[in-house]
């Protein structure tokens, strides 16, 4: 078929001969464009990224069509070359974890069929999937509850989205008041204004947790009516978990429902050694269960689980296109009350194929790799006198640390010393680190390189190298603003997979 002329379709018949072909084209340039990358980001910074990318996809849309094999090798290529590659150890800086092969190629088979899992007629048997999954999640995180429930989102901010509205509606006429930890994401915020509530009332936190002390205040001082505290299990910026038994229980004394935020923490719930963690969890109204992190899911892949399925009543909504009621009473399912969207992917496939291909036992394994990977990192740190780690328990898979040098500066000084280590790490395509804001030993809050470890099979040995890539980054950017640095350090290979 000559380029630009007909169009030849993933599903049918014909279909899978034709994507097996092309699919090949897009792992041929996958393969080729991560040894040319040869780190875990591209080396040059923005601009040089955005220059080479245009060099191969653009034009986007050419008057002329280049065929599919000449589009998918040019834009699998520029797209692979300028990643950041979560499956390089050196790529630990937010939760963006490296997915399964198994539910990447779940992920194909649900694009080439793409049901769309608002109405049966257009996903019949991937509604059983989903039906069958989330009644396993929902059991997992509220294994007590008579009839618990959960919902496929997008991710952790529709998931809080959505339990503020369902909270809100159970509120009315309310007002429904939210109260969270200072530690809270910024979904919680951010969904109170869209859905027309009052600004969240802060909790103070210490150490990077809601202090039980301060949230008793908090709620006293609001005088009663329907409230919704929100607690965090795995912050994004420590990995922290809020005490949720003494949440719980303020809670319940006031009166108040509480909703957990466990998109990072949610996963350890498969670990019979590391679920206690989360001991309390179950006594949250809702809670947010991400699998696009520690799950290693492409994205998107996040849940919502509730203790009964008649708290998703308010999601109800009657379309006669698509859950017409005479449909409904002749026994279709009706599956557009299971979001706040309408057309939706079935993000629920890939998940039901890693958990049967894995099992429980096996997802086990790969949290707990990670969780025990970042104490032995954590270890690691301790051990070098050129750095040093954030005081406290290491946040699930998260380490925060910073070179020493940066600490015999004046603290605005010291946290330029660290941002400019990850910055400049970045730019010479050699580590992804992130940053974080947090208290130090004598409460002041300070710049923190931060390491995300979701990698569920890099070795420890794998990771050490970052360490000597931030020492030696450190001494070069504190001796330019007159510190202690070594000015005649070598400059470290860039690492690789």
């Amino acid at each position: 078929m000559s380029a630009g002329t007909g169009a030849p379709l993933a599903g049918g018949v014909h279909g899978p001969g034709r994507l097996r072909a092309l699919t090949a084209v897009v792992l041929d340039a996958l393969e080729t464009a991560a040894r040319t990358r040869g780190g875990p980001i591209p080396a040059g910074g923005p601009d040089a990224v955005a220059r080479r990318t245009t060099a191969l996809a653009a034009p986007v849309l050419p008057e002329e069509g280049v065929g599919a094999e000449a589009a998918l090798t040019d834009l699998a290529r520029s797209v692979a070359e300028g990643a950041a590659d979560p499956a390089d150890p050196a790529c630990v800086a937010h939760l963006h974890c490296p997915p399964l092969a198994v539910a990447a190629a779940a992920e194909l088979a649900g694009a080439a069929l793409n049901p769309s899992m608002d109405s049966w007629d257009q996903a019949p048997a991937a509604g059983v999937i989903e039906e069958l999954t989330t009644a396993a999640l929902a059991r997992l995180v509220h294994p007590d509850a008579p009839a618990p429930d959960a919902l496929i989102t997008s991710g952790g901010t529709e998931s809080n989205l959505v339990a503020l509205l369902l909270a809100r509606e159970r509120a009315a006429p309310g007002p429904l008041r939210v109260v969270a930890g200072a530690n809270a994401h910024h979904s919680v915020n951010r969904a109170a204004w869209m859905l027309g509530l009052p600004a969240p009332a802060v909790v103070a936190c210490h150490d990077g947790r809601i202090d039980p002390a301060a949230l008793d205040r908090t709620l006293a001082g609001l005088g009663g009516g329907p409230v919704l505290v929100v607690a965090t299990a795995g912050t994004t910026d420590e990995g922290r978990i809020d005490p949720l038994p003494e949440i719980a229980r303020i809670a319940e004394r006031y009166g108040a429902e509480l909703h957990v935020d466990a998109a990072y923490g949610g996963p350890l719930l498969f670990s019979e050694r590391l679920a206690p963690r989360l001991a309390g969890l179950g006594r949250a109204v809702s809670v947010t269960f991400d699998l696009h992190k520690l799950g290693w899911q492409p994205v998107a892949a996040g849940v919502l689980a509730v203790a009964d399925t008649a708290l998703l009543a308010p999601l109800s909504l009657r379309t006669d296109y698509l859950n017409a009621d005479d449909d409904t009473e002749a026994g279709l399912p009706d599956m557009l009350g299971r979001s706040v969207r309408t057309t939706r992917r079935p993000d629920a496939l890939k998940i039901a194929v890693t958990f049967r291909a894995l099992g429980r036992r096996g997802l086990s394994e790969l949290v707990e790799h990670c969780v025990r990977t970042a104490e032995e990192f954590g270890r690691a740190v301790d051990a070098r006198p050129e750095l040093r780690r954030r005081p406290g328990e290491i946040g699930i898979s998260t380490v925060l640390f910073r070179p020493v040098v940066a600490d015999a500066l004046e603290p605005e000084a010291g946290d330029a010393v660290v941002a400019e280590v990850r910055r400049t790490l970045l730019m010479e395509g050699r580590a992804v680190l992130g940053r974080s804001v947090a208290e130090d030993r004598d409460g002041r809050r300070g710049l923190w390189l931060k390491a995300t470890l979701l990698h569920p099979a890099a070795a420890s040995a794998e990771l050490l190298p970052l360490l000597d890539l931030v020492t030696g980054a450190a001494e070069r950017a504190a001796a330019a603003r007159g510190g202690t640095g070594d000015t005649g350090a070598p400059a470290a290979e860039r690492l690789s997979p």
